[in-house]
């Protein structure tokens, strides 16, 4: 069983390159089966939830290679059939491939996706858009059948602005005749990089990036190229790090607008940071002000944001208030970073971060991937050693993420016991 020791209250100088998107490339990968040809990703991170995605499109019959940080995937021998639960259940992700092969074949076979534990995330409006483009469902167990005599392009509007559902609507509506609106669309950065990627391979999407999105259906794609957005989670993730324990920490290959939300907050805080075209520099600060924060879909602050943000809270002078509005089962870490000396109340959907508070290395578990990032920044704080079990959630999230802690300074290993 893999586990991450950190000895804690090192320096963290130097610089931290950020890789590409998570989310984006878990969408990315399956978004490709949509060609008939040839496609290129670069900037593909090397975690453990692409490796999940690439299996599938084995199973498939794709051809997939890997050169550093480019994917070439071949489509060209593709065959439809049903996925096996043992496989999408590596990953919520998988769940993308139900637009994928219902946009390119009319029906799909797959097992409910996997994930992380941190609330219900229910696929229903996903579901709902396939039925408003003209599929069928039958659930037996959690498994489910989606199939259609022919998808045709209509109104959907979602209830709430899922980034799931956008994107799987988006892949299942390309090649539905007419057009298609998704209005209350959700606006995060990643839904640009996959509708880039669909109108390279021929797609005619407009609207990426706001409350609507309109796509007019097409009867092939072909071949594409893309390139993944840097990882703005990662980015806060790091930039966080560095108001624990930075000393002129740069963080690079980040764009700046995707994390204004955190850099906000920060700055409230009493941070000094300073942000350049495509990097920024950040130290800790001894005297932090508390803050409030409450979650929201983008360009709002990021809910894969609040757990990592928790760590920094621990040492502010006052308290901070910190709701939740996504996910109902998001602090899970709270326990954890109370044993290790937090004062922290779960009042519902919000917590309330009495600081300043000191922490003291502990043995903690990763309960889910964010989580786990948190408690990897708790520990670079606190004092003694920190054992972080069960970090097979974080390593599928963060590439490289104890090389890139030790080249900066921390004290940081990950051991097989």
């Amino acid at each position: 069983m893999k586990k991450i020791k950190i000895n804690g209250g090192k320096e963290l100088k130097g610089t931290i390159k950020i890789s590409g998107a998570k989310n984006s490339a878990v969408a990315l990968v399956p978004a490709s089966l949509l060609s008939d040809g040839i496609v290129t990703i670069d900037n593909i991170p090397n975690i453990s939830d692409i490796d999940a995605l690439n299996e599938i499109l084995e199973f498939l019959g794709a051809k997939v290679s890997r050169e550093n940080d480019r994917m070439i995937i071949d489509q060209t021998n593709l065959e439809n059939k049903e996925i096996p639960e043992s496989k999408a259940k590596k990953l919520r992700a998988s769940y993308y491939f139900m637009g994928a092969l219902l946009g390119k074949y009319k029906k799909v076979e797959i097992y409910f996706p996997g994930g992380c534990s941190i609330g219900a995330r229910p696929i229903n409006l996903h579901l709902k858009g396939f039925e408003a483009l003209g599929a069928k469902i039958i659930e037996k167990g959690n498994k489910y059948l989606i199939e259609a005599d022919e998808l045709k392009g209509n109104n959907i509007y979602l209830d709430v602005p899922s980034v799931g559902a956008t994107i799987n609507i988006m892949l299942a509506a390309v090649k539905a005749k007419g057009l298609t609106i998704i209005e209350n669309a959700a606006k995060e950065p990643e839904i640009v990089n996959v509708a880039t990627f669909l109108n390279n391979m021929g797609a005619k999407i407009t609207g990426a990036g706001t409350s609507e999105i309109r796509i007019k259906g097409v009867c092939k794609l072909g071949n594409g190229f893309t390139e993944v957005i840097p990882d703005r989670v990662e980015a806060g993730t790091y930039v966080i790090a560095g108001a624990l324990m930075g000393t002129g920490l740069k963080i690079e290959n980040i764009i700046p607008e995707h994390i204004e939300s955190l850099t906000l907050k920060l700055k409230e805080m009493g941070m000094p940071l300073k942000i350049y075209d495509d990097y920024l520099i950040i130290s800790k600060c001894d005297n932090m002000k508390p803050v409030n924060i409450k979650t929201q879909g983008y360009p709002g602050f990021a809910t894969d944001l609040q757990q990592p943000m928790t760590a920094l809270l621990v040492g502010a002078n006052g308290t901070s208030i910190l709701e939740e509005t996504i996910y109902e089962n998001r602090f899970q870490n709270v326990p954890f970073l109370n044993e290790m000396g937090a004062d922290i109340i779960i009042d519902g959907r919000k917590i309330y971060v009495n600081g300043p508070k000191k922490l003291s290395g502990k043995e903690v578990i990763a309960t889910d991937l964010r989580a786990g990032a948190c408690l990897v920044l708790a520990g670079l704080k606190a004092e003694g050693i920190t054992v972080i079990k069960e970090v097979e959630h974080i390593l599928r999230g963060y590439e490289n993420i104890i090389e890139k802690l030790k080249n900066v300074g921390a004290d940081i290993v990950l051991v097989d016991e």
